[in-house]
């Protein structure tokens, strides 16, 4: 039996995408084999793609992309006594998801409830995993404090925006271009156009009555821009604020160092920087990534956050899914459907 996924023969761009079938195959005996119904197309896709992402750095083309799925379990190993085929479950794979199928560890398999939708299913694997960790296990959030989250109509941002509402936050600004402040407003933020204002000139005017004491800034800021915006977003937090830094654009020399959430404080007023990737903390604890997407997966099936889904696209048309979100008029997630 054959099957299809998309290939990297080499690093670049997205030309380099192609779809090919191979033969099938067979779970080991600690093993899974997923018929994958959906997958995520990411930012860290990209990264991964052009070898930039300290993922790249331990990996040699050819190999398949995508970092998040939702499937149903196809076939068992020999060993495998936790799965029953016909059951939906999701992973976190890192590479391996643009495909039909894929073959997972037993224990990589987190189980997703009945009657949810498969593309809103998927979204909650990297990006509402990522926001919940960051939110709560990173900014230790409490109810009343006021966030910062860039690039907040993204797949990230959104999922923050919803997640950050649930935990009863004061403010919850986010910056957007002009065209995608409905979608910031529309999940309780308050959207700033970045194009347009002076950013740290605009928190201070904002948060001006945000304080009993008068003091402005944020208690949180979330940045995925990289190591170039972080000395301005360090600016914006007030006393004893923290920076949550993610995303696949730090060195392997900053994810080593900082052991991905080593918090130091920087200066006396107990402002702190975090560092934050998913799948560093994966790896460090994995109970931590089951439970916060179990509980994820419940709030989805309760109604209580409902993923924005921006496109869906069949597995043959990946490298057009990358370049749409590469261009950055994306709201929410795009996703891969790779089987029916």
């Amino acid at each position: 039996m054959k099957y299809k996924h998309i290939v990297i023969p080499r690093f670049g761009g997205s030309e380099n995408l192609s779809l090919l079938e191979d033969d099938l195959p067979e779970p080991r005996a600690n093993e899974v084999r997923v018929r994958v119904v959906a997958a995520g197309v990411s930012a860290a896709d990209i990264s991964v793609r052009e070898g930039v992402h300290p993922e790249s750095m331990s990996r040699r083309p050819p190999f398949t992309l995508g970092w998040d799925i939702v499937g149903v379990v196809d076939k068992l190993g020999d060993k495998v006594s936790t799965w029953q085929t016909g059951q939906l479950v999701a992973a976190l794979p890192i590479v391996g998801g643009y495909a039909e199928y894929i073959i997972l560890p037993s224990d990589e398999l987190v189980p997703v409830p009945s009657g949810v939708d498969h593309a809103e299913a998927v979204s909650l694997v990297l990006n509402y995993t990522t926001a919940h960790q960051m939110l709560h296990r990173c900014a230790d959030i409490k109810s009343g404090e006021t966030i910062l989250i860039h690039g907040a109509a993204g797949g990230v941002g959104t999922a923050l925006l919803q997640l950050g509402k649930l935990a009863n936050l004061k403010k919850m600004y986010g910056t957007a271009s002009y065209e995608k402040h409905d979608i910031v407003s529309s999940l309780g933020g308050i959207p700033i156009d970045y194009k347009s204002v002076d950013l740290f000139q605009e928190i201070m005017k904002l948060t001006s009555h945000d304080d009993d004491e008068g003091e402005r800034g944020v208690d949180v800021v979330f940045d995925g821009f990289g190591t170039k915006s972080l000395k301005s977003s360090y600016e914006l937090l007030r006393s004893g604020g923290r920076l949550v830094a993610y995303g696949g654009s730090f060195s392997p020399i900053d994810i080593g160092n900082y052991m991905m959430m080593f918090t130091s404080n920087l200066i006396p007023d107990k402002r702190k920087f975090i560092l934050y990737s998913i799948q560093m903390l994966k790896r460090l604890k994995p109970e931590w990534f089951q439970e916060d997407l179990i509980l994820l997966l419940n709030l989805l099936k309760e109604g209580k956050i409902k993923p924005i889904v921006a496109a869906r696209m069949p597995l043959n048309q990946a490298a057009d899914a990358q370049e749409l979100l590469a261009n950055g008029s994306v709201k929410g997630k795009i996703v891969l459907i790779c089987n029916d």
